[in-house]
């Protein structure tokens, strides 16, 4: 990893900023941290960052106001927003104030350090915003989901749980896994909910994209599974 790709965390949660900028480090990010809204802004509009991980909750100003303010700036550097779980009006409020992706919290932080590696991607513009697995398109940007170029109308949660498996095409995600993506630490783990979701989505997406792997949990079909 090159070095000079430059990062800023702006988190007040000290444990978890600390946790943010120790792994960034070791995936080797130069990183510089913010533990409030004020700090995290004037670093932002000062400072060229390649990308920017930004809590909603913050201190002194919040992370919306933050995000508006650095895009009529003409700021443009990707910025991933950190939510509290299950707070759909605050992600698409993200959204709109042009945020380019989200991770709800508690999250595994391989999943940060693979949406940021997407996102810089991106930006130099060597990624897509789309995510192709046989005839299924998903469009991370419109949250557009298509198969053989039919639009299919997804709920929020058979959406999300959609888009996890793509971004983690061919490796086999765990049930649990799927569970913590989805829900907050009170959800009962003994419900079959998850298979309900998964039999819904192969309905829907009328292929066979989504394989079962009995006693693990659910992968989706690589190119050589498909041929």
């Amino acid at each position: 990893m090159r070095k000079h790709v430059r990062l800023l965390v702006v988190e007040d949660d000290p444990d978890l900023n600390r946790q943010l900028v120790a792994a960034l480090n070791d995936a080797g990010y130069a990183v510089d941290r913010a533990f409030d809204g004020e700090e995290g802004c004037f670093l932002g509009e000062s400072e060229p960052y390649d990308a920017v991980v930004l809590d909603i909750g913050l201190p002194k100003m919040d992370g919306l106001s933050i995000l508006d303010q650095w895009r009529r700036d003409g700021r443009n550097m990707p910025v991933l927003m950190l939510t509290a779980r299950d707070r759909w009006s605050e992600k698409v409020q993200g959204f709109d104030a042009g945020a380019d992706d989200y991770v709800a919290k508690p999250f595994h932080m391989e999943e940060v350090l693979a949406r940021l590696r997407a996102l810089l991607r991106r930006a130099s513009g060597h990624a897509h915003c789309e995510l192709v697995c046989g005839p299924v398109r998903l469009d991370t940007r419109s949250g557009r989901v298509t198969v053989r170029g039919a639009a299919v109308k997804l709920t929020s949660h058979e959406y999300r749980l959609l888009s996890y498996l793509m971004h983690h095409v061919g490796r086999v995600v765990p049930r649990a896994e799927l569970v913590d993506h989805l829900y907050d630490q009170n959800y009962d783990r003994d419900s079959n909910t998850i298979e309900v979701f998964v039999g819904r989505l192969r309905k829907k997406l009328d292929c066979d994209v989504i394989r079962t792997v009995r006693g693990l949990g659910y992968r989706l079909a690589t190119a050589d599974d498909l041929h």
